[in-house]
């Protein structure tokens, strides 16, 4: 039976759960969500989202995982038998739905540190990104053939993974957390001051901070927010769960999710300066308004940001270097956590040994990332993205705020929170936990049903939207209830 470890240090907690949060997303999915959703106005929906949702629902899994010492699968568990699938679904998804195209992700931007060594890009960096280095085909179902330089790219990011999560808690996660975050301020701090000293930098940050309310009356951008402070956040992805699990029987639950939801938020907003700026740089090079200078969230890191770095007038291969780094380093705090989740979850109900889940899941990793480097792997990993971030996390976190407001009751959690924490959390807690989250989680879910099958999201085909977008969803599902109908083994079951 596999022994249960604890942080070595609060610090280390939250190194790690800020490490989780903080990702590939904070970096450039914030940034051009605020850049298409009306600049400073996108941070009045964003805070909202942070103190109604994100918050709440931290504080949530953290105080679950804590109070019964188990992954989400063994805290939904004890709160009752038929609410253990609400800990497998996320448990599954996000290693099968997320972390297997997030790899992917990471190794494109490894591929882009070796690219900054000499510019690789050129002049078009578009055209470089889509039909160079992605080779995309042209057709959705046109496969084409796996690209060697992303696959080799992706094994060197599966090992380190692999590496890290095989070393455990303390040694693995906690020690690789205590190395990435400080150095990754470090290299956005870098990037921030490089890039506000750029010619045309103030009208980026114009951009960035003088808010557009037009937006506001948007229903959109309510609901890129709440997505957006979901994924940010890691919430509904079991992983906070099982962070929270490893804890110490004394820790103070309000205030670490109050530290890790503030140095999330925190960081996004310090990032998207080193973002805006740069795009201010670019609109002035080109002679465009920042408005035209984007047309996606990918094509700010790997087609608007490389055409800054080559238009430096000093010291670009560098920043190039610098730039991919930091996404490196922010994606691999971020898939290490997404691991941690399904692997606890194993542990705690079949016993089976860390080395041999991390094996199989590094293996299958590989394996799914092939379908991932072809000519049509973007279109599988955008709609994969997609689905699975506008659903199951939706409704994940929407059985979770039902479930322990209403069945395990969220006063006796604030209860059990309040005795061990510093702050205190009041009675509003409660609301936004039975009442609140639900209602908006539901409204979110319509609006993105609504708009993906009368709209078609992507102009896909719609074969391929309920083949691959809902499919996974689906297949996640079916997975995680396989694993909920299995048979606990009885060590597992009586943990703690």
């Amino acid at each position: 039976m596999e022994t249960k470890e604890e942080w070595k240090s609060r610090v280390g907690f939250l190194m790690a759960a800020i490490g989780s949060a903080i990702g590939l997303g904070n970096i450039w999915r914030f940034s051009y969500l605020c850049y298409k959703n009306g600049g400073g106005a996108f941070l009045i929906p964003y805070l909202v989202a942070l103190f109604t949702a994100g918050i709440p629902l931290l504080i949530l899994e953290y105080g679950i995982g804590h109070r019964f010492r188990g992954s989400a699968v063994l805290s939904f568990r004890k709160i009752g038998k038929k609410w253990e699938w609400i800990g497998w679904w996320p448990s599954i998804f996000a290693v099968l739905g997320i972390a297997f195209y997030y790899t992917v992700i990471l190794a494109w931007c490894l591929d882009y540190i070796w690219y900054s060594l000499t510019l690789k890009w050129g002049s078009n960096p578009s055209a470089f990104f889509f039909h160079q280095h992605l080779n995309l085909s042209k057709g959705f179902w046109n496969l084409g053939h796996p690209s060697t330089i992303i696959f080799t790219a992706l094994i060197v990011i599966w090992i380190l993974n692999w590496f890290i999560e095989l070393r455990g808690i303390q040694r693995g996660i906690e020690l690789a957390c205590k190395i990435f975050i400080p150095l990754l301020v470090v290299l956005i701090t870098i990037l921030v001051i490089r890039g506000v000293t750029l010619p045309g930098s103030g009208k980026g940050i114009a951009w960035y901070l003088k808010p557009d309310f037009s937006h506001l009356t948007n229903p959109r951008v309510w609901l890129d927010a709440y997505g957006q402070i979901f994924f940010s956040l890691s919430i509904a992805m079991a992983t906070m769960i099982a962070y929270a699990s490893y804890l110490p029987k004394k820790a103070d639950v309000t205030g670490n999710a109050l530290i890790t939801a503030f140095a999330n938020s925190g960081f996004s907003l310090f990032a998207g300066f080193a973002v805006f700026s740069t795009l201010g740089f670019i609109s002035v090079q080109q002679n465009l308004p920042p408005s035209e200078v984007v047309k996606s969230g990918f094509g700010l890191a790997f087609v608007a940001y490389p055409q800054a770095i080559s238009a430096m007038p000093f010291g670009a291969r560098a920043f190039g270097v610098i730039f991919f780094t930091a996404l490196v380093i922010a994606g691999l705090s971020s898939s290490i956590s997404m691991i941690e989740g399904l692997v606890a979850s194993l542990i705690d109900k079949f016993q089976w040994k860390r080395r041999r889940i991390i094996h199989v899941i590094t293996l299958l990793g590989l394996l799914v990332g092939v379908v991932y480097t072809t000519g049509s792997g973007y279109y599988f990993l955008d709609l994969i993205d997609h689905f699975i971030s506008s659903y199951s996390l939706i409704l994940v976190g929407l059985f979770e705020a039902v479930v322990v407001g209403w069945v395990y009751k969220a006063s006796n959690l604030r209860e059990e929170i309040n005795q061990i924490s510093n702050i205190k959390i009041g009675r509003w807690w409660d609301f936004m936990i039975k009442y609140f989250i639900p209602i908006v989680l539901t409204v979110i879910f319509v609006f993105s049903l609504k708009a993906d099958f009368v709209q078609k999201y992507g102009n896909y085909p719609l074969a391929a939207i309920l083949f691959v977008g809902i499919g996974s969803v689906v297949v996640t599902f079916i997975i995680g209830f396989f694993f909920y109908k299995s048979k606990w083994k009885k060590s597992g079951e009586l943990l703690h």
